[in-house]
């Protein structure tokens, strides 16, 4: 499957399916886990990510991911968001400041955090903690950015918020959502991936994939006779 430069990319299908698993072969995520094994190739502007030269920490700078619950550091606002910009920067105390607050605006939270950046990111609510965890993978200018069930735990509003900001997002970087929501990705997507049992079922245009799918699994599965 090849997904575009820009825009975002759905993946759906029912728990255990393979999506997340997938979705961590995007940026070597499953490099952790024990006895993880890959066949074929992942491509990066045509490159592939998993040479043995190839830097994962490298890798994961260029491809950001948000996973499904918020997982802030224990530290302020402020040092959540600036914590891979120190790693990977030298900035003066200034040019921090301004990257932090440029990524906390891309992120739709600087007028809700700005008067409290000292503030330890735990008091902030869970979907703001979330929208945290996005400024903070942003911060460092990702190509990509993949979101694993972003808005699973969180209410309805929170959950309409973080929509919004992927479908932002999706105009200037490539973004990759999995999602169990139908109606989630039938929102935000412009193109969707359907898997089911580890293996991808149809990928083509979000539109085309809900209302005339080339496939009976996907027909079956869209139409919500399982899963």
């Amino acid at each position: 499957m090849e997904i575009p430069a820009s825009g975002v990319t759905a993946f759906i299908g029912p728990s255990g399916c393979g999506k997340s698993t997938i979705l961590r072969c995007l940026n070597r995520m499953n490099d952790v886990v024990p006895g993880f094994t890959l066949t074929g190739q992942v491509l990066l502007d045509g490159k592939d990510i998993y040479t043995p030269t190839t830097d994962p920490v490298g890798v994961r700078r260029r491809v950001g991911m948000v996973f499904q619950r918020s997982n802030p550091f224990p530290s302020s606002i402020f040092d959540n968001v600036a914590y891979g910009l120190r790693l990977n920067n030298q900035l003066s105390r200034a040019g921090l400041e301004l990257k932090v607050e440029e990524a906390l605006r891309a992120a739709g939270l600087w007028e809700e955090a700005k008067d409290r950046l000292g503030t330890t990111a735990s008091m902030l609510s869970g979907g703001q903690q979330q929208r945290l965890c996005i400024a903070r993978a942003l911060a460092v200018e990702p190509e990509v950015l993949l979101f694993d069930e972003p808005a699973s735990a969180l209410d309805p509003i929170s959950s309409e918020r973080v929509e919004e900001l992927v479908l932002e997002l999706g105009k200037r970087l490539t973004v990759v959502i999995v999602t169990h929501n139908l109606q989630q990705a039938s929102r935000v997507a412009d193109r969707t991936a359907f898997f089911l049992l580890g293996r991808l079922v149809e990928y083509a245009p979000t539109v085309e994939l809900f209302t005339n799918p080339h496939q009976e699994q996907t027909e079956a599965y869209v139409s919500g006779r399982f899963g």
